[in-house]
């Protein structure tokens, strides 16, 4: 293992300056900086994780609080979570990934440690109580997701509302009247859970913007639950001819329950959902839908909390525009 003597004696330093050229605690010439530099290249060095962190009060970790609720979509969870570590790695970061349910006390407990730097808040409710205490924190945090009243947060999200309308308004320019939208599990709406609300928000204002007759319909995320909803829909709306989905594990088994009942997809029916782009594009009958930007939304996070531990100011929030790609399952109104 390469120490922090061999990158001294291979730039002509002493171990003491090698030192802070890596914490930045002392100037020293920009000469004498490339060289260490280029000897730690050279020589592989890694500084140890502890003795970094005594040096520079740092701890290069940052928290990822999503907790594991009932009713959210694992796998998409995952990307999310993949992303934010990819991206924390390349500023040479790890993350400490919190699953537990523990609210405001478990963001408490690790943000009193120096076990990490800066969080990253998943899983946000509208009104959710864990901002009070991430306004009040001495160490920066972004959310993934925003809550109602967001003033005094750093935020990055799709814009989950734009997406609901998104949908909407695709069927509506293909002539359909009459539209459902089948949504996340009912816990999901019961916390208030913010991605979710906003998406019925921009269903339901573009459908009442387009003169659509529409209706909501959470269901829960297993192919009983996809059967019920299919039925309920057609015996609530018969002249049903369009659907928007926002539940992953429904998706195929939602399409599957209404061929049984009697409407093809796409001859009768048309169905967009949101969701990620590989799960839309390996259904039976390829989904048009909104991907869920997992890797951008996670690198964007990252990328703010780089700029906020180093004292650059970043904007409160960021939404990122839908993107709809047209697939098989969608066609002018029968």
């Amino acid at each position: 293992m390469v120490k922090i003597t061999d990158v001294a004696r291979h730039a002509g330093v002493s171990p003491s300056t090698v030192s802070y050229a890596l914490s930045g605690k002392r100037p020293i010439s920009e000469e004498t900086r490339q060289r260490v530099e280029e000897s730690i290249r050279e020589l592989g060095y890694r500084p140890h994780a502890g003795a970094r962190a005594l040096a520079s009060s740092r701890s290069n970790v940052l928290a990822l609080v999503v907790p594991l609720r009932t009713g959210i979509h694992v796998p998409v969870v995952m990307q999310f979570a993949v992303s934010v570590v990819t991206a924390a790695r390349r500023h040479d970061h790890d993350v400490l990934l919190l699953t537990q349910e523990e609210g405001e006390e478990g963001l408490r407990r690790v943000a009193d440690t120096a076990l990490v730097d800066a969080l990253i808040v998943m899983d946000v409710q509208l009104h959710d109580g864990r901002l009070p205490l991430l306004r009040a924190l001495d160490r920066p945090s972004v959310l993934i997701g925003f809550p109602a009243e967001p003033a005094g947060l750093t935020c990055i999200d799709l814009d989950f509302k734009a997406a609901g309308e998104l949908c909407v308004e695709h069927l509506a320019g293909l002539g359909h009247r009459v539209i459902g939208l089948v949504g996340s599990p009912p816990e999901v709406y019961v916390r208030e859970t913010g991605f979710a609300q906003r998406v019925v928000q921009g269903f339901t204002a573009a459908a009442h913007r387009n003169g659509i007759a529409s209706s909501v319909h959470p269901c829960e995320a297993d192919p009983a639950a996809a059967r019920q909803v299919a039925e309920r829909l057609l015996r609530e709306r018969p002249a049903l001819t369009g659907v928007v989905v926002h539940n992953e594990p429904v998706l195929e088994p939602l399409i599957d329950a209404f061929e049984a009942l009697g409407l093809r997809v796409p001859g009768d029916l048309s169905v967009t959902a949101i969701c990620p782009d590989e799960l839309a594009a390996r259904v039976r009958v390829p989904v048009t839908s909104i991907a869920i930007p997992a890797a951008e939304v996670g690198a964007g996070s990252v990328e703010l909390l780089m700029k906020k531990l180093g004292g650059t100011p970043v904007p409160q929030a960021t939404l990122l525009p839908p993107r709809l790609t047209v697939r098989a399952s969608t066609r002018p109104r029968p």
